[in-house]
């Protein structure tokens, strides 16, 4: 499915090559959205050729920081003059943006670019959403194409039926234990290319679009670049549900299609299941007992309209225990409506709930933290697993729910029956919260920040080496922070952080950090904050996704493969020199001290140019939308 999606709108149907020129649908800025206009305006963008683009803005909860990154035009922000060059603005208070593009925006059969990996829920629906830098997103806008390398498929074969009080989450959680990881791993090593997952079999059309969704939404923790359902009867319905008919397409795969792996797993077969604070998937039975503290419900992904309501009925004549707090983050303004009209709302109220707002840091545990010394229950997918970030418990919300009842965690299947839900057909799909330009009105004549200058790579380089991820919470200034004095979030010993920090081999100045890194997880944390981490220009790790790979390239880091057996080595040096670009292969020989290492280098193609420019921005008279 995916190869046909691209295949349609790629220069080279055939997709043959490193990689290839296609044509993107729709563009969706979630994390760094001034940044990727910024790109879009120095390549010469008037008005965006995409069929829709969409600037989620996050903050609801204003304070004198996000006000002033606003007022400073920082790159995660969103400012007004979005909509003057046909982007619409999502304004706070609508929801996520994963659910709300859900329902407002995705379609089927199309294909998004995104900067967010938290988007892969839309696959749900049909759509492919693949993550890029926020300087290919600028691209993007301004050309409507964009550079890919062609994607591989593991199917997952889905059959039997779900037992009562079992969840998509906790399906969701199954795949994680079945090591889906590790094949997706090892596929990404033998062909050097993205990994699309790919849901099939029986039960895959028995599922609701929400399910879909929600089972998408593991791709970015197992280290694919997305994942995909079929658009069938089930999608046609959504989206009349929506009043969105027209978006729809049929999205099938071709008879007999091949595929890299087939994954099987029985619906009928799964517990309920948790996911602990060590990112271990263990039956719910395991932690039985154990008191809760905190229980947050909703977030942008794990959980569904039918969850929310299915966990309203049952705390319904609840009351929340004394020593546990309840918040409840409605997904989406639409999920908000229906739970206000149906009732359910007032249920989860009286039952001492409080409603927050769908803020972008409830998610990643900047705001309501869990609490020290105590347990926290969640639906949301966690934010990559890395040494000094929170730390929550994941569950489906009827886990949950049982917790609230009781005040520690138990098996949902305790509840004397199962409640039966019916959601609505009727929804609200009142966009007031959506910004457009009206008539070409210009919303504001404050000019957007400059994109950043570019920093090519020239000559041979010294580099600090640093072990881990920088530390800081992922905004600007974390750029500042790790230039100053880059420091590791992993708790080490004073002197390995004196070695860390202290300067290169005597009478070689250095030039920048390149990061060593040891898990999925670290390599994500620092994709994700690459436009922020200003200093880094290298990264050296044993498996780093090709995604991840191309938006490192883009923003001129070079990204290097190291056996696992070398990073304990490695890890302990002070810095490392790398020859100059000119003498750059397929391999790279590297000196880390005084220790000789040859390391692959993963860019291909185009993206090992844009690693030595240092940025994939090209000149406003360059680049025409593919056909």
């Amino acid at each position: 499915m995916p190869q046909k999606i691209l295949a349609g709108r790629a220069t080279d149907p055939q997709l043959r090559g490193d990689l290839v020129q296609v044509k993107v649908d729709q563009v969706i800025l979630s994390r760094a959205p001034s940044r990727a206009l910024a790109e879009a305006i120095a390549t010469g963008m008037k008005k965006t050729p995409v069929e829709v683009a969409v600037a989620y803005d996050g903050t609801c909860v204003a304070d004198a920081s996000s006000l002033a990154d606003v007022d400073e035009g920082s790159p995660h922000s969103v400012s007004p003059e979005f909509p003057t060059y046909n982007i619409p603005i999502a304004r706070p208070g609508i929801g996520f943006p994963a659910p709300v593009h859900l329902e407002r925006f995705a379609a089927p059969a199309r294909l998004a670019l995104t900067d967010d990996p938290r988007l892969a829920t839309v696959g749900g629906i049909g759509m492919l959403s693949l993550v890029v830098s926020p300087s290919q997103l600028g691209q993007a806008l301004a050309t409507g194409s964009a550079w890919l390398r062609p994607p591989r498929s593991v199917q997952i074969h889905l059959s039997g039926r779900v037992r009562p009080f079992v969840c998509a989450r906790d399906v969701a959680l199954e795949l994680l234990r079945r090591n889906l990881d590790e094949v997706v791993r090892r596929i990404e090593g033998e062909h050097h290319a993205p990994v699309i997952l790919e849901f099939a079999g029986p039960s895959a059309r028995l599922l609701s679009v929400g399910d879909r969704a929600v089972l998408c939404g593991i791709a970015p923790q197992v280290g694919a670049a997305a994942a995909l359902f079929v658009s069938d009867e089930k999608t046609e319905v959504f989206l009349r549900d929506q009043r969105r008919s027209k978006a729809h397409r049929a999205l099938v795969p071709d008879p007999g299609a091949p595929c890299e792996e087939v994954v099987s797993i029985d619906l009928g077969t799964v517990d309920p299941l948790l996911m602990d604070e060590d990112g271990v998937v263990r039956p719910v039975r395991d932690l039985a007992g154990k008191p809760v503290a905190q229980v947050v419900l909703g977030g942008d992904s794990g959980v569904t309209l039918r969850d929310m309501l299915a966990a309203a009925l049952l705390l319904k004549s609840k009351r929340v225990p004394s020593r546990l707090d309840l918040l409840v983050a409605p997904p989406s303004r639409q999920v908000l409506e229906v739970l206000a009209q149906s009732g359910a709302l007032v249920d989860l109220v009286a039952t001492g709930a409080r409603i927050v707002e769908p803020d972008r840091r409830v998610v990643t545990s900047e705001i309501y933290p869990p609490p020290p010394g105590g347990l926290s229950l969640r639906t949301a997918d966690p934010e990559p697993r890395i040494a000094g970030a929170p730390s929550f418990v994941v569950a489906s919300a009827e886990t949950l729910a049982y917790a609230v009842a009781t005040g520690a965690v138990g098996d949902p299947r305790s509840f004397k029956r199962p409640v039966r839900v019916t959601v609505p057909r009727a929804l609200p799909t009142d966009d007031v919260l959506i910004l457009r330009d009206k008539k070409g009105e210009q919303v504001s004549t404050k000019k957007p920040p400059p994109a950043p200058p570019a920093v090519p790579w020239k000559g041979p380089l010294t580099l600090d080496v640093l072990a881990g991820v920088p530390k800081g919470n992922g905004r600007a200034a974390v750029g500042a922070r790790a230039r100053k004095a880059p420091a590791p979030v992993e708790a080490a010993p004073p002197a390995a952080e004196e070695k860390a920090q202290a300067a290169p081999a005597e009478g070689k100045a250095a030039s920048g950090v390149a990061l060593v890194l040891s898990t999925l997880d670290e390599v994500r944390a620092v994709a994700e904050r690459a436009t922020d981490l200003s200093s880094v220009r290298a990264v050296v790790a044993p498996f780093v996704p090709s995604t991840a790979v191309s938006a490192f390239a883009s923003e001129g880091i070079a990204t290097f493969l190291v056996g696992a057996e070398a990073l304990g080595s490695i890890k302990e040096q002070k810095s490392v020199e790398l020859p100059a670009p000119a003498q750059w292969g397929d391999r790279v020989a590297a000196v880390f001290g005084s220790e000789r290492v040859e390391v692959a280098w993963l860019a291909t193609g185009m993206e090992r140019s844009w690693t030595h420019a240092g940025t994939v921005r090209q000149p406003p008279s360059a680049g025409k939308p593919a056909r």
